[in-house]
């Protein structure tokens, strides 16, 4: 419901994706630097932006500030005794002092305030609850009145704070005046009804209220009920002046809160005078000036804070929106100048739209993770929707242009090379800018000077230092933005004045050590000093490249590409190095690697192709750093003359990339009959020919890419009159015979035009078959040419077809009884086949048999007969390979106009029970519906047709009624399933909805329940194969969404969160919720990719799916699996509670992986743990070891293991057992739980052996609770706990 209200920024600099030069490891990686502001956020513990940003205020409140540092250890104690019994350490104001020190001085991002609420005594779960920032305001001031108790600084908040109304009702009578004051923190001023704090104060300290009528007051003096007037005036006016705006209000017509959104002003500066008791001194001493405002973002029931603040002291760095900054000529002059000399952008080109979009930043850099999202805004679409299929994801196309893009910033950003940003680009941190200078007020460090590759900072206009300070992230805004925090959801909270009497020391401007003690600035300095030693350590780490080095006399120049002369696997030396360094480096360390090499040394980056190695870019200048000559891991480098290999050129370049082609001659020897025989029976087992069939050989050869068909044909040692072709796919030509029927192929001849044409421009690629004819091939019948287009007929297409004959189609004895009946008949790839039949059932004996109808059909790999074939075809034509078998069958074959189609009614086909029906492929939808129910005797209307998906089960239905079979692309042998029911919705799904409760995680995290109207359920058999705590989870229908399955499952999850049962769940992002597929009332697969589609992600109407909340924010994989694991007890049948673990499958998804994984998991050795997958259906173990590798005969390769297929089809909820055998002898994963559970099994299945009904049942899971009624998270009181200090 609150999607993105507690979501940190993403911190600059920072990416969950790495680039592919370093291997990011980022439990390691030190926080980063602070921003451009040179201001520090704090870090949100979950919930905690309402404390984050009344301490933000507090911080830059500087009275505030100095009044807490002026307090000594002497006053407060020291946090190393704070354990000790009899020592009196005031723990709340000295962690406040540190956490200050830290944002005032340590140069990071944003600073922790887990510290400082463990000083408050909360505990975890403290950090994840919401709480009201007016409440914390009062609760933190008594804190700290109460720890400072007994110090100089006792009375220190009720100075700056504290003011004093004074309450007076004046008797019409007599005149008397009854006066009482009262003392206030804040003042708590009324939303509702008003459009502004200037006329909120007028009701509350101007309007009187009249004692009249029947509400008379009893006047003291006169001793009787007497007309009155009631009136509230300020008596003294504090130095800050806090105003608590009630924004919240409650509906007594519907009995809940809501939240005011109207309009609601505020001045920049105030003049208090006329609601003051006391209007006779000067301006100055009633007049308040802005410098805080606490935002809140949501509704009534949960939301999110941030804070707007003026930088008094200018502490931070504050620079305008650089079109503020401009003149309005100068911008126009730039708008013209861009549209004349900035290119149009191409919207289908990749590389023009990303060029443009780091062109348009300020500092010609974008941060790789925000770059999918300016390409969105620019073009209105995503890479993977645009430009993926054609080429690939967008890192691997930054990296394959690394002549245009260059990754900076330790790879977080991406900038082009021809502009890149200046490599220092880091602002120095504020302890270095001062601490090491001079800390004294006459040091003169007001005054800031830039660096070299620094910014001049912009003068700031005046009065325009405003920051917003959302958690981490610290942005400039300016004075007018204040303005739009007027109304809506996102609209200001809290208002904090200071007196316009209250000026700064010019000391204090640009100085953050200023009046900071010394312990706390040695603190500041050795944390930024730990910081830098960090991030230089990471930073050599996460620099470190793996090169291959591969040297010039290991290798020559064969076929356009470089071979090497031995045939070692890897003939390439390792090398690690730090990319920072220069090329002049890396040349030094590799003649001082190579001591005998001779002469000069040129480095060119290499790329391992199907031909061979090829060479690229040299690197010339030994100036330029690795990073910036494009260098990441595994990069190939080819050490050589640069001139030379074994005394042969090489041509260099991505134009001279060798393709490796497949070259196809003419096997026409005297020999051939023998060889025909030989492919024949080669054919009949193998099912094809490995040397291109009888009648040609294949041969692979590699050429430059730059080299013309004409410099090709010289090389292959052709004469000038011969012909080259290229392999013909598709098109008219096959139907004039070019196709793959009958063994026939076709061939197209290059024209005259091509021959001077180059490999790339003719767009020939690795794999790509040429075949080379001389023109007395032409006087043999295997090569015969119509045009352009040569078919190659080779001799086995004069050979044979068999064909088999079944009497039953459905059902395995009658093949058996009819195993023998099998003769071949002659054919070529011309012969029709309806004259194969005819010579078949002549040959069979079979037309003896009145009224019998026959077809043919071909059989695939697993004995599964195909749909018939069209009898009106050719061999060649219907795609029928000759030398094989087709089987002979009762029943009628298609025409060339029809489709033989296979339907089932009501659910997913199993093998052998579909039927059949022909129908013309012109019909429509609902004719083909209704023939298949008046073929099975169903009358009705209430009926439509589905699809089979890709796992055999019953699909999407076909939408289009009156849209015919083709247009629709329905195949021939297709399955369709009748469903019962009418159509859907277009493109609308009705998706029920299951809330997935953990007991121990709601009750210790959350202590929260939601139910709601919707009926509660239990599964069928009690278990679920998620569980936490040992405690299984409970599943509760929470009601049905509707919603278009164009929606993304981004969308999918903000409108499961608006369900009334639902709207007490509080996530700080759709990132903390996790989605599961159910089936069979179980969860089965968790839903991946927040941006894609649900009709990707293949959710049909009225699929259940389950949703579970998280404690951190998860974005899994493809390929990572969620696991839940289980250690087992040394000795004993149970388990220890069970743990998540998400284990990423993508590069291997072997047992050893797994092992490898669950090792690191546990701290133990991999050769130590025995894993078992549970089986919760049948309450069994099965073991997972490392099996012994099957090896294909055919390939002679070993075949990938994987724990995602079979036998254990690893998914997302399974349950994994886990056995240390250094401590536990006991190699058996069944426990107590599991054998009763096979019992029942057992005695179930006696049951239904025996035709007793299974026992039971559902019936009390599916009743309803009657007088259910919504109920809400408690609301937890906010507390922080102080010691005694009096």
């Amino acid at each position: 419901m609150f999607g993105n209200l507690f979501e940190e920024e993403e911190e600059e600099g920072f990416s969950s994706t790495s680039s592919k030069g370093r291997v990011a490891k980022v439990g390691d990686e030190p926080p980063p630097p602070r921003g451009k502001s040179n201001l520090c956020g704090i870090k949100n513990q979950g919930g905690t932006c309402y404390l984050n940003s009344l301490l933000q205020t507090l911080l830059f409140t500087p009275e505030f500030r100095e009044e807490l540092f002026s307090l000594g250890p002497d006053e407060l104690g020291c946090l190393e005794d704070k354990d000790k019994p009899e020592a009196k350490v005031r723990v709340i104001p000295l962690e406040l002092q540190r956490l200050f020190a830290r944002l005032l001085l340590v140069d990071q991002q944003s600073a922790t305030t887990a510290d400082l609420t463990d000083s408050f005594g909360w505990n975890s779960s403290e950090g994840t609850n919401q709480h009201d920032v007016q409440e914390l305001n009062r609760i933190l001031f008594s804190a700290l009145e109460n720890s400072l108790v007994g110090t100089s600084g006792s009375t220190f908040i009720h100075r700056l704070y504290h003011g004093t109304i004074v309450n007076s009702i004046v008797c019409k009578e007599c005149g008397n005046v009854s006066q009482r004051q009262e003392d206030f923190l804040d003042l708590t001023v009324c939303v509702c009804g008003v459009s502004s704090l200037e006329e909120a104060l007028w009701n509350m300290f101007v309007e009187e209220e009249l004692f009249e009528g029947n509400n008379l007051y009893r006047c003291a003096q006169c001793d009787r009920l007497v007309n009155a007037a009631k009136s509230a005036k300020l008596q003294k006016l504090p130095p800050f002046m806090t105003m608590s705006l009630l924004r919240f209000s409650f509906d007594f017509a519907k009995f809940e809160r809501y939240k005011e959104t109207g309009r609601y002003s505020f001045p920049l500066t105030i003049n208090l005078r006329p609601f003051c008791e006391q209007t006779d001194g000067e301006d100055s001493d009633y007049t308040y000036d802005l410098f805080s405002v606490i935002i809140h973002k949501g509704g009534c029931y949960g939301g999110h804070y941030h804070v707007y603040i003026r930088d008094i002291d200018e502490l931070g760095q504050w620079e305008p929106p650089e079109e503020d900054v401009k003149p309005k000529t100068q911008k126009k002059v730039k708008e013209v100048e861009k549209e004349v000399y900035e290119p149009k952008l191409q919207e289908d080109d990749p590389l023009s739209v990303l060029t443009a979009i780091i062109a348009q930043e300020p500092s010609k850099s974008v941060l790789l993770d925000q770059l999918g999202q300016k390409l969105m805004n620019e073009i209105g679409s995503s890479w993977s929707k645009k430009f993926r299929k054609h080429y690939g994801p967008i890192g691997k196309f930054l990296q394959s242009h690394n002549d245009v893009f260059m990754l900076v910033s330790n790879g977080t950003r991406v900038a082009l090379k021809a502009n890149p940003p200046s490599p220092v680009t880091e602002l120095p941190g504020p302890a270095e800018q001062t601490i090491n200078s001079s800390t004294t007020p006459d040091s003169g460090d007001s005054e800031q000077h830039p660096g070299p590759n620094q910014k001049p900072e912009p003068e700031p206009v005046q009065g325009s230092h405003w920051f917003d300070l959302n958690d981490s992230a610290v942005t400039s805004i300016r004075e007018s933005d204040i303005e739009k925090q007027f109304q809506g959801k996102e609209s200001a909270y809290m208002l904090f004045y200071r007196k316009t009497q209250l000026h700064r020391p010019q000391e204090a401007l640009n100085n953050p050590p200023y009046k900071v003690p010394s312990h706390l600035i040695q603190m500041a300095q050795d944390e930024n000093i730990k910081l830098h030693q960090m991030r230089e350590k990471f930073e050599a780490t996460n620099n470190t490249v793996e090169l291959h080095l591969h040297l010039a006399p290991s290798y020559r120049l064969e076929n356009g590409a470089l071979q090497p002369l031995s045939k070692e696997p890897n003939g390439s030396i390792p090398l690690s190095f730090d990319r920072r360094k220069t090329v002049g480096d890396l040349r030094l360390a590799i003649y001082q690697m190579q001591e005998l090499w001779e002469g000069d040394m040129a480095l060119t980056v290499a790329k391992s192709l199907p031909a061979g190695l090829h060479l690229y870019n040299t690197l010339r200048d030994d100036s330029v750093s690795l990073y910036s000559a494009g260098i990441y891991t595994n990069t190939d480098l080819f050490v050589w003359n640069g001139r030379e290999v074994c005394g042969a050129s090489v041509l260099i370049g991505a134009e001279w990339e060798p393709v490796l082609l497949t070259v196809v001659r003419p096997y026409l020897g005297e020999d051939v009959e023998q060889h025909v025989e030989d492919e024949a029976e080669y054919e009949e087992s193998k099912g094809g020919f490995e040397n291109g069939g009888p009648g040609l050989k294949k041969e692979a050869r590699g050429f430059a890419g730059g080299v013309t068909l004409s410099e090709v044909k010289e090389a292959l040692g052709e004469p000038k009159e011969s012909l080259l072709c290229q392999e013909h796919k598709g098109g008219k030509g096959r139907e004039q015979g070019a196709g793959e029927g009958g063994g026939a192929s076709g061939w197209r001849v290059f024209p005259p035009d091509d021959m001077q044409r180059t490999l790339k421009e003719l767009s020939l690629k690795d794999g790509d078959a040429l075949l080379v004819l001389e023109p007395q091939s032409f006087d043999s019948s295997v090569f015969t040419r119509n045009g352009d287009l040569v078919t190659v007929t080779t001799p086995s297409d004069s050979r044979w077809l068999q064909v088999e004959f079944r009497s039953h189609v459905k059902g395995g004895e009658g093949e058996k009884e009819e195993e023998g009946k099998r003769i071949k008949v002659l054919a070529t790839g011309s012969t029709l086949l309806t004259e194969v039949k005819q010579r078949a059932i002549e040959e069979l004996m079979l037309q003896e048999l009145p009224g019998a109808q026959y077809c043919l059909r071909q059989v695939d790999c697993t004995g599964k007969l195909l749909p018939p074939v069209c009898e009106e075809l050719s061999v060649r034509d219907a795609g029928v390979r000759l030398m094989t078998t087709l089987t002979l069958c009762p029943g009628k074959g298609p025409k060339a106009s029809q489709l033989f189609l296979q339907f089932t009614v009501g659910t997913a086909p199993s093998a052998g029970m579909e039927m059949d029906i022909i129908v013309e492929k012109t019909c429509t939808v609902k004719e083909c519906l209704q023939a298949m129910l008046d073929a099975v005797g169903i009358d009705g209307t209430c009926w439509h047709l589905r699809r089979l998906d890709w796992c055999e089960e019953v699909g999407e239905p076909l939408m289009e009624e009156d849209a015919s079979l083709s247009e629709l692309k329905i195949s021939n042998g297709e399955t369709l399933v009748v469903t019962e029911g009418h159509l859907p919705p277009k493109g609308f799904l009705k998706i029920p909805v299951w809330l997935y409760r953990d007991p121990k995680n709601v009750e210790a995290d959350f202590n929260h329940t939601i139910s709601g109207p919707a009926e509660e359920a239990l599964m069928e058999d009690g278990q679920c194969p998620l569980v936490s705590g040992g405690n299984t989870a409970e599943l509760k229908s929470v009601g049905l969404v509707e919603i278009s399955d164009e929606a993304m499952l981004e969308d999918l999850k903000a409108q499961v969160l608006t369900l009334p049962a639902l709207q007490d769940m509080c996530v700080p992002t759709t990132g903390f919720m996790r989605v599961w597929q159910m089936e069979g009332r179980r969860p089965a697969r968790i839903l991946r990719g927040p941006q894609v589609t649900l009709k990707k992600l293949k959710l049909s109407n009225g699929t259940d799916i389950c949703v579970q909340q998280l404690l951190k924010e998860e974005d899994l994989g493809p390929k990572e699996v969620l696991l839940n694991v289980k250690m087992g007890v040394p000795g004993e049948r149970f388990y220890y509670p069970p743990e998540e673990l998400v284990w990423n499958a993508s590069h291997d998804s072997s047992p050893r992986s797994l092992r490898s994984c669950l090792a690191a998991h546990f701290g133990l050795s991999p050769d130590s743990l025995l894993l078992a997958k549970h089986q919760p259906d049948k309450h069994m173990w099965e073991e997972i070891s490392n099996w012994t590798q099957q090896v294909s005969k055919k390939k002679k390769k070993k075949k990938a293991e994987s724990l995602l297929g079979a036998p254990f089809h690893l998914k997302d909820g399974d349950t994994i057992g886990v056995k240390n055998l250094l401590i536990d002898n006991n190699r058996k994963f069944t426990t107590v739980e599991d054998e009763q559970g096979q019992q029942r099994l057992r005695e179930q299945a006696e049951q239904r052996r025996k035709g007793g009904q299974a026992a039971g049942s559902n019936d009390a899971g599916s009743q309803k609770k009657a007088g259910q009624t919504k109920s809400r998270k408690p609301e937890v009181a906010l507390s922080i706990n102080v010691g005694v200090f009096r």
